[in-house]
């Protein structure tokens, strides 16, 4: 058996660990040691590895962006941000038809701009969304399948944890990614509004209207948000002025979240010691992922299976825009069963070099950020598609009396918008790229 052949070999293995429930993490790990073994046929190769995995794997600072991204959000929830965010949308389009449910979508993309996780925002703006959207006769399915939707503009809108792990798989700058991600990153907030806007007029009595509010109280409650819109534009505005690395703008967003907090009340030593673990935890959990990928990445670089496929797609003769029709497609079907950063890390190593060596009439660097968010796009749909979104289950927990069947029917309109925004920008880069110098 050919090195090529054992490396193919180990795509099924993996899968298979994966179904029988192994951590993600761990079976990444183990088939690449075995696969070590048996390539070099040497049980000190693996061991040899291992000894140098850790260092390469953590050694670039920029993965300090993700507990400092991860504490920034924790420290905006205590701080009771996104209370402020979605009493402040309410607010404006709260009386009209479906606007409470536009209001969360509104602020799930508010807190996504402080936020890098999609989780931790489905979840946070659950609690504070959805006892609203029920309050005020939203049916079951619609409220679940809006905050799920919603929350993975945690990911899209920077700052994104996948956006930075994707830049460092891919040697890209993470400033310039988090810029590319800004539109689709509205486009899709945009998007799930107007899903909701035919949803409740095709169901029209599954949706209730909230109360008007005086405009006075409408500016009291804006200028109540002033602490997001803050510390946004100080790590995105920072970042992109040049004042700081994104290393140093997340440092900078998790201190500004934290005195904000403090001032709010909503930071004590019980809550930050709480924050502390939490993000602790969550940082393990990733970096563990992470050590796992770079050690069955290099054993697909020892059998040669990324530059093999490489030549074998373009040896096909297909157009570029055909292969990546296609690599998205398996995307959308790895998002059924495996988390985003998951697929992240496994895929990138493998479909990266193929993009590079097509020709898409546009520079490398170009092709990378628009492969990035394109590829970030379809992670996200995938913590909404049946029938393992992550989302899904996050809020459909916070509800128990909505079976899970009504979420999965309801959430298929906003994959919908999904799948077209993504039509849309295959065939238009330049809504991707036009912010790139």
């Amino acid at each position: 058996m050919t090195n090529l052949e054992i490396g193919i070999i180990s795509f099924p293995a993996l899968l298979l660990m994966i179904f029988l429930r192994v951590p993600i993490g761990l079976a990444m790990f183990i088939v690449g040691y075995v696969g070590y073994w048996v390539v070099t046929g040497d049980t000190r190769m693996p061991m040899a590895r291992l000894k140098s995995a850790a260092y390469s794997s953590f050694a670039s600072e920029s993965l300090a962006v993700v507990p400092m991204f991860l504490l920034m959000g924790y420290f905006a929830t205590i701080g009771g941000m996104s209370k402020a965010l979605f009493k402040a949308a309410e607010s404006f389009v709260g009386h009209r038809k479906g606007g409470v449910g536009i209001a969360a979508i509104a602020s799930c993309a508010g807190f996504g701009a402080i936020c890098g996780s999609s989780l931790a925002t489905a979840a946070t703006m659950g609690r504070v969304a959805l006892p609203e959207m029920k309050r005020f006769g939203y049916h079951g399915g619609i409220s679940t399948a809006a905050l799920a939707a919603g929350g993975t503009l945690g990911i899209l809108i920077p700052p994104s944890v996948v956006l930075v792990i994707y830049a460092i798989l891919a040697e890209q700058n993470i400033a310039k990614l988090f810029l590319a991600a800004f539109a689709p990153g509205v486009l899709a907030a945009i998007g799930y509004m107007i899903v909701l806007g035919i949803y409740v007029r095709m169901y029209p009595e599954r949706a209730g209207v909230g109360d008007r509010v005086p405009w006075g109280e409408r500016f009291r409650l804006l200028i109540a948000i002033w602490p997001v819109l803050t510390v946004f534009l100080a790590v995105v505005g920072g970042i992109y002025g040049g004042i700081f690395t994104p290393t140093e703008g997340a440092a900078v967003g998790a201190l500004g979240t934290g005195l904000i907090a403090l001032a709010n009340g909503g930071l004590t030593f019980r809550t930050m010691l709480d924050s502390f673990t939490s993000t602790g935890r969550s940082t393990a959990m990733i970096f563990f992922i992470v050590f796992g990928a770079a050690f069955y990445n290099s054993f697909l670089a020892l059998t040669q299976v990324p530059q093999s496929l490489s030549e074998w797609v373009v040896s096909l003769g297909w157009s570029p825009v055909a292969v990546l029709l296609l690599i998205l497609v398996i995307y959308l079907l790895l998002g059924c069963v495996m988390d985003s950063l998951s697929m992240i890390l496994l895929t990138v190593p493998i479909f990266f070099p193929m993009m590079m060596a097509l020709d898409f009439g546009m520079s490398a660097e170009h092709v990378a950020i628009w492969f990035g968010i394109l590829v970030l796009i379809v992670v996200e749909t995938g913590l909404i598609t049946p029938p393992v979104g992550m989302n899904l289950f996050i809020i459909n927990a916070m509800d128990r009396s909505t079976p899970m069947i009504e979420t999965y029917k309801a959430v298929m309109f906003f994959v919908a918008s999904d799948l077209v925004r993504v039509c849309i920008l295959v065939a238009f880069p330049a809504i991707t790229l036009f912010l790139i110098p």
